[in-house]
């Protein structure tokens, strides 16, 4: 059986049409909307393909309306476009998405997977890095011989015992200098992390004709077309791309002092 894993799409349609898989079965981490120009577009494609999804923080905070207070990063960028994502779903989008749970368990070729966007200790939030013995506790106990997670962004893939962690990495948004799409291919058992090249252009022609804040149109170019949030301050230059500002520190959702910002 083949496999697709897909996680934190950031109603980017472009990024996800350019995956170009045979598949027998997809399954998809969460967060479908936020960021990108086509949440309604993105929830379509994973209502239409997906075997089984689960509910990511962004999908929970657009469905609840939950308000966001940023003024630089990626919080910033939440704050703005949620304000342009809630009222473009319908409510057959919001029902969907409301609807999502926050964990699932289901069996496809005989292997069991447990879904979920951030971690088994908490599904929306909890940021668990790349490493083997932050993840052990955290799948201590479950059944499954994969456990499946998105969130932070970037991919990996790594043996613990009798289980698996795989996060696919981001559809729509990547945040490790790379802009190509990235997911994730099962198959028999075994994993293989993938990125392809996208229109990176669509998206941002999208972004700039939307109702998004205009200092976020630029803001969300550079993220496209480099893989990550360039500088910490707002743009001073009017056009809303990142410039040289001040410090000009801010890479990938983190301050050089490591101080988060945002995710």
């Amino acid at each position: 059986m083949r496999i697709l894993v897909v996680a934190d799409i950031h109603a980017n349609r472009a990024a996800l049409d350019a995956i170009d898989e045979p598949f027998d079965a997809c399954l998809c981490l969460g967060d479908l909307v936020e960021y990108g120009p086509h949440p309604a577009e993105c929830i379509d494609w994973v209502r239409t393909h997906a075997t089984a999804v689960v509910r990511g923080n962004h999908d929970h905070g657009a469905v609840q309306d939950v308000p966001v207070i940023g003024t630089v990063g990626f919080r910033y960028l939440t704050m703005v476009s949620r304000r342009v994502t809630v009222p473009a779903l319908s409510p057959t989008d919001r029902r969907f998405l409301a609807d999502l749970p926050t964990t699932a368990m289901i069996t496809l070729g005989g292997l069991r997977f447990f879904l979920v966007h951030a971690s088994p200790r908490d599904p929306l939030e909890e940021y668990v890095p790349a490493d083997p013995d932050e993840w052990q506790a955290r799948v201590h106990g479950l059944k499954a011989d994969f456990v499946l997670v998105g969130h932070t962004h970037h991919q990996f893939e790594f043996r613990l015992r009798h289980t698996t962690v795989v996060n696919p990495g981001s559809v729509g948004l990547p945040r490790d200098g790379d802009p190509r799409a990235r997911y994730a291919i099962i198959e028999d058992g075994r994993v293989e992390l993938k990125a392809v090249e996208y229109d990176v252009e669509r998206t941002i022609t999208a972004t700039a004709s939307s109702d998004i804040d205009p200092a976020a149109k630029g803001q969300l170019a550079d993220v496209y077309r480099y893989g990550k949030y360039l500088f910490a301050n707002p743009p001073a230059n009017g056009n809303g791309h990142a410039n040289g500002s001040a410090n000009g520190v801010y890479k990938n959702g983190v301050y050089t002092n490591g101080s988060k910002v945002g995710v």
